[in-house]
């Protein structure tokens, strides 16, 4: 049998996308759907048209890069950006994977999948960058500790930034922010 790749990539239930040096090469429709834009206008951008702020797309790239140097292969929940259409701006939750094709350069050539995670954990707060960074880590399961190493910040930095979430989602201990971060 032989395999029609394109059809493939062109057909995938989640969004695709082939990146180098951090600039989109190609995606697949359900990208395009999933950020309210034409594949077009993603060809030859970089990624940074999809995050929320150019801090949080420059802090999310070094995050990233000594993981995928030492594994390959990258996953998180973040905050994306819908680029048009009638949701231009609108941020939602987004599952984000990649595999780098050479671990000693991570951002020369990867491939990358996208899963909106709206439906399931809509965003209710107005959260600011870092409280983004730190929301995502802690559905993850990190101490404030890890977390803060993962950031390069402080613990009690950290902590200043849960107790900020913990407020805006009226939470009273970390488990009922994170039951509320998970539920929207």
């Amino acid at each position: 049998m032989d395999t029609d790749y394109r059809l493939a990539f062109e057909l995938a239930p989640v969004g695709l996308a082939l990146s180098s040096n951090r600039s989109i090469m190609d995606c697949n429709q359900h990208l395009c759907d999933m950020f309210g834009t034409s594949r077009e206008r993603l060809i030859g951008q970089s990624f940074q048209v999809l995050y929320p702020s150019a801090d949080e797309y420059e802090r999310t790239g070094a995050r990233i890069a000594p993981i995928l140097n030492r594994s390959g292969t990258y996953a998180d929940d973040r905050i994306m950006k819908r680029v048009e259409g009638r949701f231009k701006g609108e941020t939602f939750w987004c599952h984000v994977t990649g595999r780098a094709l050479n671990r000693d350069a991570p951002h020369e050539a990867g491939i990358w999948c996208f899963e909106d995670l709206s439906a399931r954990r809509p965003v209710k707060a107005e959260l600011t960058a870092r409280e983004r960074e730190v929301a995502a880590h802690l559905m993850q399961g990190l101490t404030s500790k890890q977390i803060g190493k993962v950031l390069a910040i402080s613990h009690r930095t950290v902590e200043i930034y849960r107790a900020r979430l913990m407020r805006k989602y009226k939470a009273s201990t970390t488990a009922d922010l994170v039951h509320k971060l998970m539920a929207g």
